[in-house]
Parts: C-alpha cells; structure tokens; sequence
C-alpha cells in the first residue's frame, strides 16, 4: 500500500501539535495550580473551601465550555472555534496574574475552563479529521502528549518560583504559548470532512489531497465521506437514537473512567499526597511531583508508538488494571499500621506506576475515542457532550478529594478509586469496541 510521504507526515505532524498547543495549555493551567495553591493558600490563607473551589473552578469553566464547543464547531467549523479558544487563554492569562481578591481569582479561573473545555472538544476532532487512518491514532494522541508536557512545564515552572513564591507569573506565562498557537494556526487548512458535511466538497478534495499519498486516495476518501454524509440539522435527541447512543455509551463511559479512577486527585493534589506520605519540605514535595510529570510525557511517547500497532482496546484493559493495582497497594501504603518511612517509598512507586499506566491507556485514549467513534453530522455535539461529562466528573472527584480523605481516610479513598477501576475495567471488555487501522466512516458505519 502507498503511503504518504514523509513532507506530509512532517506537515500533518506540525499542524497536530500546533492545534495541540490547547492541550498543552489544559495541561499546564490544570498543572500549574498544584504549586500556585500553596502559595495563595499563605497569601490569602484559604480555608479547605476556598482551597476547593479554586482548585475545581477550572472544570467548572471547562463543562461550559465543553458543551457550547461542541456545537460551535459543528456549525462554525473546528479551526476557528480552536482559534477562539487561543484568545480567551491569552486573556484568562492576562486576568489571572492581575487577580487582587480570592474572588477575582475563582473569576479568572473559571474562564480558563471555559477555554479548555472549547479546546478539549475541538482539537482532538480537528486533527482526527484531518489524519489519515494508519497514523491517525499517533497524531490525535500528540494533544494528549502536550496536556502531558503543559503539565510537567506547570511543575517545573512551580519549582523554579518554590522561592520566590511567584504565583503570578505562574499563571501569565500560559499566554505565551496561547499567542503563538493564534498566529500560526490562522494559515492552516479547516477539517476537510467538516467542509464536505456543509457542502464545500471541491475545498475539501483539495485540501485533503495535500496529505494523502495520491490523488486518488483522496478522491476515493472524499466519496466516501460524501457517501456516509447525513445532510440533515442534527438535534440533540438525535444523540439517544439507536445509531448514536452505543457511540455516546462508549464514549462518554471512557471519559468518566478517566476522571473517576482519580487521576486530577494525583495531579491537582500531587505536592499534597507526597506531603501526607512524609516527603519532606514543600520544596522535595514539588520535586517528586515533577516526576510524576515526567513519566508521564515518556509513557505518552510509548502511547503514540504503540497505539496504531497494538490498538485501543488491549492498552486500555493492561493499563486500567495496573492503576487499579496501583491505587490499592497506595491505599496499604497509606494504613496507619505501615512505618512512615515504608509510607514514602511506596508512595513514589505506586504514583509513578499509576501515572505511567494512565499514560498510555486512559490518558490519550479517551480523547482519541471520542474524536473517531461518532457520525460526522452530529460528532461536534456529542464530542462535547462526552467532553463535558469528563468535566463533570473532574470537578466531582477534586472537588470531594478531601473531604473523601476526612470520612474515609487516605487509604480508604485510594481504595475506592482503585475499585472504580475494576468496574472499568468490565465496562471497556463489553462495550468498547477496537478502532485500530479503520477510517472515521468504517467506524461510523460500524453502529449501524
């Protein structure tokens, strides 16, 4: 079989991780929050409340915003809903290192949200869209890859300023990143299956021929998308029709694993935990923590090769086990009966194997899922309601992280995670099928 050459590979690569630079500001402004708390904490001294509500504002922001991007996209176009999310991170940015009052920083943190939930919905269907179907997985999953770096950035970045205690340049750097995506993403090309479902077929053909390997690929992509387009106004209750609800189950039943088996909890509340474990300073807190992010851009890496060769499906099973595994040892880990130097050795371990496992299995799964499995007419609407129950979710699980530590304790909480796990683990088996090697129209017809 023709493949595309490596120019194309390059160029589809670039405008991936262009359009990924959304994700890296997920990444980092979800991250960043783990260092800045500690000190607006002392500035402010916030109560556990407060602390909360900061911390779980974004996603707040995000289910909003996740939910207007949806549709915005299906009726706007998917570049220029990513470009509208590249301005309100700018000015969020700008907004948040100004913030004078506790309030002001709620504010500002809900708009920052309200960005990433737009950008969450959008960016992973935009590249998906525009990828060919034997890289298609790798290139979705370069998003995943930048919230992973955003995030590490956002812990190195509290690391350097652990000193001065400068939560406010913290927060304005993520408008550096956010201004270079505007500027260059105005010269790349629209989706071109969202071209030909509002009838611009001729633009469509000539943008995909671009990134195929021949002409004729694209033409025979084109027809094929044009074969399986459904002109009618999609409706919201369209998305519990027979055709669509088996996608939306799977879908947004991936996208709530992610968030319920706890992850947010290790990356919003990272520092925290390795305090609780005896870690030492607040400075050898922060550093652990940057190896959380570490492991987990390097296990995405690993995810980006394996997930065209090996699939979805048995990377989700392998890794949902070993997180389920690891959140249980955690938990023992966490018992009153175990020493507190053991507690600190096995706090380290089972974080790292549970976010390498996250790594390549929940992490960019869940996003590379929910941008092939839906029919074109209607996939805006239900990536953003499969966007928004992630973000639900999110801010259900940091939002009661401790006060689940206050009724049920550390071990416990650890333990009701990782069970959470094992029932995922069941629910993928059954209702989620393999996406490995076919096109976004196969998938679709597939439901049929």
């Amino acid at each position: 079989m023709v493949r595309e050459s490596l120019e194309q590979r390059i160029i589809l690569a670039v405008i991936s991780c262009v359009a990924a630079i959304g994700g890296f500001l997920f990444g980092y402004d979800t991250g960043v929050i783990s260092g800045a708390i500690l000190y607006i904490k002392q500035e402010y001294a916030l109560t556990i409340f407060q602390e909360e509500l900061i911390i779980s504002m974004v996603s707040l922001g995000a289910i909003l915003g996740a939910i207007s991007g949806g549709p915005l996209c299906d009726k706007l176009g998917r570049k220029k809903i990513v470009l509208s999310s590249s301005l309100i991170f700018i000015i969020s940015a700008i907004g948040l290192s100004l913030a004078g009052s506790i309030n002001g920083i709620i504010g500002w943190r809900f708009l920052v949200g309200f960005a990433i939930g737009v950008s969450s919905a959008t960016a992973p269907l935009y590249i998906a869209e525009l990828s060919p179907r034997h890289i298609r997985g790798g290139l979705v999953t370069i998003n995943q890859l930048f919230i992973t770096i955003g995030i590490l950035g956002s812990y190195l970045i509290g690391f350097l300023f652990v000193e001065s205690q400068s939560w406010r340049i913290m927060f304005v750097i993520a408008g550096i990143p956010a201004a270079i995506q505007f500027f260059i993403m105005v010269f790349f090309p629209e989706s071109p299956r969202y071209l030909t479902n509002v009838g611009e077929t001729e633009r469509a053909f000539n943008i995909l021929k671009k990134f195929r390997a021949t002409e004729e690929h694209a033409r025979l992509e084109i027809a094929h998308i044009e074969k399986m387009r459904d002109t009618r106004k999609p409706h919201w209750s369209e998305l519990l029709s027979k055709r669509v609800r088996p996608a939306l189950l799977a879908g947004v039943g991936v996208t709530i694993i992610q968030q319920i088996t706890g992850i947010n909890t290790i990356i919003y509340y990272a520092p925290t935990i390795f305090e609780f474990s005896g870690v030492g300073s607040d400075k050898a807190a922060l550093l652990a923590t940057t190896w959380v992010g570490t492991i987990n851009v390097l296990m995405t890496f690993v995810a980006i090769y394996l997930l065209d060769k090996v699939g979805r499906k048995p990377l989700l099973l392998f890794g949902i086990g070993g997180m389920a595994i690891s959140l249980i040892i955690l938990g023992i880990g966490f018992d009153q009966t175990v020493s507190k130097g053991l507690v600190g050795i096995m706090t380290l371990i089972c974080l790292f194997v549970y976010i390498a496992s996250f790594a390549y299995s929940l992490g960019p799964i869940g996003w590379l899922l929910n941008s092939e499995i839906y029919p074109l007419h209607i996939r805006g609407k239900a990536m953003g309601v499969a966007t928004c129950a992630n973000w639900v979710s999110n801010f259900i699980v940091t939002a009661t992280f401790l006060n689940l530590i206050n009724i049920f304790g550390k071990a416990g909480t650890f333990w009701l995670y990782g069970a959470i796990g094992i029932l995922g683990l069941f629910f993928i088996w059954r209702r989620v099928p393999e996406t490995k090697g076919k096109s976004l129209e196969e998938i679709e017809d597939f439901w049929k």
